[in-house]
């Protein structure tokens, strides 16, 4: 009898399977966010207050999206100021090994 091991042994490389782990954990994700959309349209409020609610919790989020971005922006300027200072700091001590 031959092994089950021994059957795959010639059948080529060994190939990780990083890739459908970060693809599962991306399916769970869209299917928790379906799941939570899913719940709150469900949900026993009437049609007006539903409403309300959805657009309230969206004005929320692109409140905290565009606060998101102007702190991003904020730290994109810091490191920028950051590497000149670096780059006119470092600039003298290169010099020597420059030709």
């Amino acid at each position: 009898m031959n092994d089950r091991t021994d059957d795959f042994a010639g059948q080529g490389e060994y190939r990780s399977s990083e890739g459908n782990v970060s693809v599962g954990l991306t399916l769970l994700f869209v299917g928790l966010a379906l799941g939570a959309l899913t719940a709150l349209l469900l949900a026993p409020k009437t049609g007006k207050r539903m409403r309300r609610t959805l657009r309230r919790k969206y004005e929320d989020a692109r409140d905290a999206v565009e606060q998101f971005s102007d702190h991003a922006g904020d730290w994109i300027d810091k490191s920028s100021e950051w590497a000149e200072k670096a780059k006119t700091r470092v600039a003298p001590l290169t010099k020597p090994f420059q030709r």
